[in-house]
């Protein structure tokens, strides 16, 4: 039962999306139109030191009004390479620069209404750079036992589902 966007026209635009009107057609062979919010792909890293602990950013979002932890992210710029934009987003967020960074997974948070992936990232090494360059995006940076992850998201203290699963998928491959 696929559905095939047969069109669409912008509506909105900015620097960070698009909203655009898709004229869809359902298998029946009828018509809807359904808007579509085009976002750049994000990019999110993290690292796990020998201790099994995972460094994790402490922060709000006035948008739902919520605490909690998150992996550094951000939007790739245009034509920079996914990894890099990863590595860089986490360094000006904590200050620490990653090693070599694993792909951990990529998902679609929202893909009833936008074409978002979130392309997240691990190392288990990363050197201290200095003072984070982006220090305004979180309250704090923590080390935080890796072991504890599972019990913080039923918690609902990472309420991002973007980062619960990168969080519950980097448990399962340190920790089994």
């Amino acid at each position: 039962m696929q559905w095939t966007n047969l069109s669409e026209q912008n509506v909105y635009q900015s620097p960070w999306f698009r909203v655009n009107l898709a004229d869809v057609e359902l298998p029946d062979g009828s018509h809807l139109d359904h808007f579509v919010i085009r976002l750049r792909p994000v990019a999110a890293a993290t690292v796990v030191n020998e201790a099994n602990e995972v460094l994790l950013l402490w922060r709000h979002r006035f948008i739902t009004d919520s605490w909690g932890w998150e992996l550094a992210a951000g939007v790739v710029e245009d034509g920079e390479d996914i990894a890099a934009a990863a590595a860089r987003e986490m360094e000006e967020e904590t200050g620490w620069r990653p090693g070599e960074l694993r792909p951990l997974l990529t998902v679609e948070p929202s893909n009833g209404l936008t074409d978002a992936r979130h392309h997240l990232y691990w190392s288990d090494e990363a050197h201290w750079t200095g003072r984070p360059q982006d220090a305004f995006e979180s309250s704090r940076r923590e080390w935080i036992p890796l072991k504890v992850v599972p019990d913080m998201i039923a918690r609902g203290e990472v309420p991002a589902a973007n980062m619960a699963a990168a969080l519950l998928m980097l448990h399962h491959l340190r920790l089994g």
